[in-house]
């Protein structure tokens, strides 16, 4: 028989192993804990992403032409298949390549998305934020998005056909190609450029997009008659408010998911600074439309909520929480600003004020991170200069894939179906079938 002494010493570790057991099993299964918490999260902020597509078709629909619905409807519908197909196909890769083949400009993964095996795709993928299915998921919901910008500012002239082909080319090329330079750990990355959540690489490139395709088609018939500038007004002002507040709650994962964990302390204050920018934004172009325009203008508070969300999401994780009202203040009064120069001085027809919003109020965004942000590697230079970067190469690329187009197949539509309307002329239906058009119609 075994001593006391012995017997002691091995009752003493069995429970040392048993305690050692007890530690790894609690610490494993922590960190599977935080994993699916992770994940869940980063999913929600997925759907509403997602949401935020109805946003834009309903706000897009409210503040054009009764004519034109269907043609927005559809043409929001068609961004996100193609947005989704291109991204699942090469764009992903192109995006987030992992090395840079050519300097550090431009690299690619290889065709298709195949998750790592085992845990290599799931809990040990990106530090155990999410697996790789969400992560594709999550960044596919942003690529769409440039191009729903371009959809607003050319709306109501331009053929389905070639709307469609640009789409494919901007979603499926340019934006995963220059979102790389940044997210992808590119040359912007590398510089010291910062953009939280994209008011630069989604919102300024939609609307460097938006701008060239205003430009090369021209505005609506009757929009400027001589040196008078003629308001078409929007058909549903109930429909676009839906869509702005549809927008706002997609928001809450643009901006959030965009923390890529569930982190509690930095997702809630993310939203908080979000929310309050979004606020600021209101109250300020209530202020300027009342102002400039002597009684407030709903359009231009839409807007001006939506210039808000904007301006805050390069820096909404870094700056403070009053610094993200100043930053709302400036975008909300900007915007209104915008609108009326772009529209009745620079004569550029923007039916939505899609380059007002996702534009002028993405610069001031991003530029706002080198003057707000408590990180102090966030210089201005540095924004400057991505924001500089950003808008030489896409615009200048969005204004060839246009001029090409118009070239060699057109992009506008005739006279006779821009006045008829472009879901009779371009779909063969009416959204409002039955209902008497209004005199501006």
């Amino acid at each position: 028989m075994l001593s006391t002494c012995w017997t002691r010493r091995l009752i003493m570790l069995a429970g040392v192993v048993v305690c050692m057991s007890s530690y790894a099993y609690a610490q494993a299964t922590g960190d599977y804990a935080v994993f699916v918490a992770n994940n869940i999260w980063m999913m929600v902020a997925t759907f509403l992403v997602f949401i935020m597509h109805l946003g834009f078709a309903t706000l897009e629909s409210g503040l054009v032409q009764a004519k034109h619905t269907v043609n927005i409807l559809f043409k929001n519908t068609m961004i996100v298949a193609i947005g989704l197909l291109t991204y699942a196909m090469w764009g992903f890769n192109l995006m987030y390549p992992g090395e840079f083949s050519i300097g550090n400009w431009f690299g690619f993964a290889g065709w298709g998305i195949s998750s790592p095996e085992g845990a290599a795709g799931l809990i040990a993928y990106a530090d155990g934020g999410y697996t790789y299915w969400t992560d594709f998921l999550f960044q596919a919901m942003f690529a769409a998005t440039g191009a729903t910008i371009v959809s607003g500012a050319v709306a109501g002239r331009i053929k389905l056909r070639s709307f469609l082909v640009f789409t494919f080319f901007f979603v499926g090329f340019v934006y995963p190609w220059v979102g790389s330079w940044k997210w992808g750990g590119g040359w912007l990355d590398q510089m010291g450029f910062y953009d939280f959540a994209g008011s630069t690489l989604v919102h300024s490139v939609g609307g460097w997009g938006a701008l060239a395709g205003a430009l090369l088609l021209g505005p609506r018939l009757g929009k400027y008659v001589g040196n008078q500038v003629r308001a078409i007004p929007g058909s549903n002002m109930p429909l676009a408010t839906i869509g702005v507040f549809c927008l706002w709650l997609g928001w809450f994962g643009f901006n959030g998911g965009s923390v890529l964990s569930a982190d509690p302390e930095a997702v809630s204050r993310t939203l908080v600074t979000t929310c309050l920018a979004a606020a600021a934004g209101i109250v300020a172009a209530y202020f300027a439309s009342s102002l400039l325009q002597k009684k407030p203008d709903l359009s231009m508070v839409l807007n001006g909520c939506l210039a808000g969300l904007v301006g805050i999401t390069a820096g909404a994780d870094t700056v403070s929480v009053m610094s993200a009202v100043i930053i709302g203040l400036v975008a909300g009064a900007l915007v209104v600003l915008a609108v009326i120069t772009i529209d009745s001085k620079l004569k550029i027809d923007d039916p939505v004020g899609a380059i007002s919003v996702h534009l002028v109020c993405g610069i001031w965004g991003t530029l706002a991170v080198g003057l707000f942000s408590m990180n102090p590697e966030h210089t201005f230079l540095k924004q400057l200069t991505g924001v500089a970067a950003y808008g030489v190469a896409t615009f200048s690329i969005a204004l060839l894939i246009f001029f090409l187009l118009k070239t060699a197949v057109g992009i506008r539509v005739s006279e006779e179906e821009e006045q008829e309307g472009l879901d009779i002329g371009e779909h063969g239906m009416e959204a409002y079938a039955g209902f008497q058009r209004a005199a501006w119609e």
